[in-house]
């Protein structure tokens, strides 16, 4: 078991946003979160990530095998989880290169594995930039700043490629893409599964899972999963809006 949630309860500024979440992902998986404005999903993705605006008041999350909740960020990091903004932020003054180099040094110590000298790390530059069609050009520059909101998109994905997460919680990843670049974007994520890590997608659209295709949808609704099902429960609810599942909520 790669990740284990039971009976989740967080709150953010003194409200209640997540009401009890049972959650499991196994390594090899995809899940796919969808669900209206409001639901929890972002809040979900934050507290896995240990943002700490938000209180944990009920549950347990175990992350291979140890207690995620005792951790702090950092070492959510290093231990190999990632997640990938709605809005990515911009960091003037720090460059990618050296921001990635630093947090490529931090992930592969956690992981026992010797630094990687200039050469190598710019050769995995090269490498995993073109999984997402990434300029070579940006990282020379500050962290996303002047940044398209497509560029800033690929740029979570290539972050991604270099760190090689056990765990990716990808937040909204699709939000304010063109066709184009959502294709780029969701075809780099398709490309890193492998049989040993997992992604945990959050999407208000079908669209983006015509790529990352999930093993598992779930529905989050007022802070809980209320529905689980396979891919074609994403392509009903493209086709029927979530009144019919609200609905058997409030009955």
């Amino acid at each position: 078991m790669l990740l284990e949630v039971k009976n989740l309860h967080a709150n953010v500024a003194g409200k209640e946003v997540l009401r009890g979440i049972d959650f499991v992902v196994r390594p090899g998986e995809v899940h796919a979160i969808m669900g209206p404005n409001g639901s929890g999903k972002s809040t979900f993705a934050s507290v896995l990530a240990g943002n700490p605006k938000f209180e944990v008041t009920e549950g347990s999350v175990s992350y291979d095998g140890v207690n995620l909740l005792d951790m702090s960020i950092e070492e959510r990091a290093r231990r190999g989880l990632f997640l990938g903004f709605q809005y990515p932020v911009e960091i003037p003054g720090v460059s990618m290169a050296s921001f990635m180099k630093a947090a490529v040094a931090e992930r592969r110590k956690a992981m026992g594995l010797e630094p990687l000298s200039s050469a190598e790390f710019l050769k995995l530059v090269r490498e995993k930039s073109k999984i997402v069609e990434l300029d070579g050009k940006l990282i020379s520059r500050s962290v996303n700043e002047g940044f398209s909101g497509g560029e800033k998109k690929k740029n979570e994905i290539f972050q991604m490629a270099m760190l090689e997460p056990r765990l990716a919680v990808l937040d909204e990843t699709d939000s304010g893409l063109d066709i184009d670049a959502l294709r780029i974007v969701a075809t780099g994520v398709q490309r890193l599964r492998t049989a040993d890590n997992a992604t945990v997608v959050i999407t208000h659209y079908q669209r983006l899972l015509d790529y990352i295709v999930p093993d598992f949808v779930h529905v989050l609704y007022k802070g809980r999963i209320i529905y689980s099902g396979d891919k074609t429960l994403a392509l009903k609810l493209e086709k029927e809006g979530y009144d019919w599942l609200i609905g058997s909520q409030q009955e």
